[in-house]
């Protein structure tokens, strides 16, 4: 699979090989691991990924808070592909929330 071109959002292409691996398994593939060893697996990565980027701004090395936001994205792009749900649902909820206050927003959820 080629890299996204430069009209295309990166982390849609990085989704569809997600999907792709999840759905033609191999023992190569890191993601399909992920899937196989299931959602606890996945959320796991995610929090492993969270405290290494929290660190690496506290660090205060620009590249390292670069690197570790990428780990970050591309494991919640994993958990996105569990629930196949695609980035844009993403997308549209920050949308939705652009240029309310975040009080607001927080205020107006249900639950």
């Amino acid at each position: 699979m080629s890299p996204a071109t430069p009209t295309e959002d990166i982390l849609e292409a990085v989704y569809r090989v997600i999907l792709e691996r999840r759905a033609n398994s191999s023992r190569q593939s890191y993601v399909a691991s992920l899937f196989d060893k299931g959602l606890d697996k996945i959320l796991g990565k995610i929090g492993e990924e969270a405290t290494e980027t929290a660190v690496a701004g506290k660090g205060g090395d620009p590249e390292a808070v670069v690197y570790e936001t990428a780990d970050l994205f591309f494991h919640v792009l994993v958990l996105l592909g569990y629930y196949e749900l695609p980035p844009e649902r993403i997308y549209a909820e920050l949308r939705r929330r652009f240029g309310l206050s975040g009080i607001a927003e927080k205020a107006g959820r249900a639950g």
